[in-house]
Formats: structure tokens, C-alpha cells, sequence
């Protein structure tokens, strides 16, 4: 096992209150597997990968509890100094935006080396070398040329290549992408995954995708978390999630799939919005948007926890959201 995750817990304590972004949340993923995080905005997925990262911002956030233990090191208790040689070298992220992750100020050249110096110690002619190398691998045309280019002077599409060979130039154990297509049009999007499920196939690299798009999940991952309201409801295998899901925000993430619909029957769309996590219900979070399971039935005086129902299958037990 490359990480294995137990019972995560992460809140920011703000003006408004504390506000409970993830709640025991557990998984695990080995080396050259793909997991997949879904889920709406604003249902914790990207603070759980931030936060075994040491990347939340600490105040307001806090984590109040958990373990995330990586080849032996627990992420969540290790000390700065320690973290920081695993992060970027042996666990590397692609965020969503690259247009505000990359600096302005600095050229490319600058921005691909700066991993190598920091964490191989490699420097000067052959630390471009390798720049020039990772820009060729990810299909940005004349490398050669464009590595002393400033970000702007990059499109879109251009400017996330140059975030995943940034990611991947000290070749990590575990790729985390948070939401790396989004803002890309199909064709891109399209290249920009066969890019990096090329890249896992090549050097075994475990990958979490942080998604909201089903579509992408059912094309590069193997096992599949669905959170909501910072806890996860179904964990399963792409097969078992697809062909039989089990919890009713699942199945209504399913439905609202333009593509996965017969030709005339109207789309289910999810009414309402996630609950406000600075005040969350205590009972079942999912019961004021629960349209096709037993809404009446959902728990209310306690939040129902993630049992597994078949062999590697598991859901939140919640009799109205399982109906």
C-alpha cells in the first residue's frame, strides 16, 4: 500500500463558525492505481488532498484528527522539513488553474527547473536539459524554444502541459490532479489524460483525480470515491459503481449525464444546494435533495456511516438514500 488514509478530519474555524470540510474520511491507494474523488463543488474533495499535503492553511484550517501513512511516514504529524522533501519529489499536484499556479514574473525555464535544484540538487545546462525533456514528453511543439517563454505567452491547453511536466519532471510515486481539465475544450481534455495515463503506464505512478466529471472518471480510474457534504457515501471499483449504484447522490450524479440517457427523457437534475458545512445537519446530509431514493426514511438524529454492502463495495447507511 503506496497511502493509506484513516479517518481524516478537517475544519476551518471561522467568523461564521467552524465549518466541518471533511469528516473521517478514509482510503488508499496503491502504487500505479488510479483513485477517483467526484462530487459537487464545495463536498471536501480537494481540501482532503491538500491537506495530506500540509497545503491548507493553517489558521484557519486545522486537522483534528487522522493518519495518512505514506511508505511509513504519517503526512498529517510529519514535521515541515520532513514533508517538504516528500512533496514535490516523491508526491507531486496539478491544480486546477495553472494560470495561478504558474508566476507570472518567471519564465518557464525557471519554474521547470526550480524542482530539480530543490530536491535533486541539479543545476545549470543539465537541469534545462531535463526541462527541455519534460516539455517535449507532454507535446508542447519546439521545447527548445518555447522553455524561456513566460506564461501568458502560453494558451490554455499549453499552460496545464507545462503544470503536468512540472508534476512529473522528478518522477513521483503519486500524481495528485485536482480537477486538471476543466477549464480545457474536449480535444485537449482528451490529450491531457492519455498523457497522463501514459506517464502511469510508463513509471508505475499512483494517481488521485479530483473530478466533479463522471465521464472522465469512467475512462482513467480503476477504484472511486464519491464524497458529499466532506464524507465520502460509496466507495467502489469503476465496474461496481457504474453497473450498480448504490446510494441515491450517486444515482442522481448518473442521471444528470446527458450522454448516458435515451433520446427524449428528461434529465434529473439535483434540486437545491449541498448543506452549509458550518452548520451541518445531523442527520443524513443528502435527505433535502434525495428525489429518487426514500427521503423519508433518511436518518435524522445521527449521520449515517460508510458500511461495505458487497465485497469491495461500500455506502453510506442510510435507509432513504439507499431505497
Amino acid at each position: 500500500m503506496l497511502l493509506d488514509v484513516k479517518n481524516l478530519t478537517t475544519r476551518f474555524h471561522t467568523r461564521n463558525g467552524i465549518v466541518h470540510a471533511v469528516e473521517d474520511v478514509s482510503f488508499s491507494v496503491d502504487k500505479g492505481q488510479t483513485l477517483g474523488i467526484v462530487g459537487e463543488s464545495g463536498s471536501g474533495k480537494s481540501v482532503t488532498c491538500y491537506s495530506l499535503l500540509g497545503l491548507i492553511p493553517m489558521p484557519p484550517g486545522r486537522i483534528v484528527r487522522g493518519t495518512a501513512m505514506f511508505d511509513g511516514t504519517d503526512l498529517l504529524s510529519a514535521p515541515e522539513k520532513q514533508l517538504r522533501k516528500i512533496r514535490g519529489k516523491r508526491i507531486s499536484m496539478i491544480f486546477q488553474d495553472p494560470m495561478t499556479s504558474l508566476n507570472p514574473y518567471m519564465r518557464i525555464s525557471d519554474q521547470l527547473t526550480e524542482p530539480l535544484e530543490i530536491h535533486e540538487n541539479v543545476r545549470g545546462k543539465a537541469a534545462l536539459t531535463r526541462a527541455i525533456d519534460a516539455l517535449a514528453e507532454v507535446g508542447i511543439p519546439e521545447p527548445e524554444k518555447r522553455i524561456h517563454s513566460f506564461p501568458h505567452e502560453f494558451s490554455g491547453g499549453m499552460r496545464q502541459r507545462v503544470m503536468i511536466a512540472m508534476a512529473l519532471i522528478t518522477r513521483p510515486e503519486l500524481l495528485i490532479c485536482d480537477e486538471p481539465t476543466t477549464a480545457l475544450d474536449v480535444t485537449v481534455q482528451k490529450q491531457v489524460l492519455d498523457l497522463i495515463k501514459a506517464r502511469q503506464r510508463d513509471f508505475g505512478t499512483a494517481v488521485i483525480f479530483i473530478t466533479h466529471d463522471l465521464a472522465v472518471v469512467s475512462e482513467v480510474c480503476d477504484h472511486i470515491n464519491v464524497m458529499y457534504a466532506g464524507r465520502i457515501v460509496e466507495s467502489a471499483t469503476r465496474g461496481q459503481l457504474f453497473s450498480n449504484p448504490l446510494h441515491a447522490y450517486t444515482r442522481s450524479l448518473l442521471k444528470s449525464i446527458p450522454a448516458a440517457q435515451p433520446k427524449g427523457i428528461p434529465l434529473i437534475t439535483i434540486p437545491g444546494l449541498p448543506p452549509n458545512l458550518a452548520n451541518p445537519p445531523t442527520g443524513c446530509a443528502f435527505q433535502p435533495r434525495n428525489l429518487i431514493g426514500r427521503p423519508d426514511l433518511c436518518l435524522t438524529d445521527h449521520s449515517p456511516q460508510l458500511a461495505e454492502i458487497s465485497p469491495g463495495h461500500f455506502a453510506q447507511q442510510c435507509p432513504g438514500c439507499l431505497a
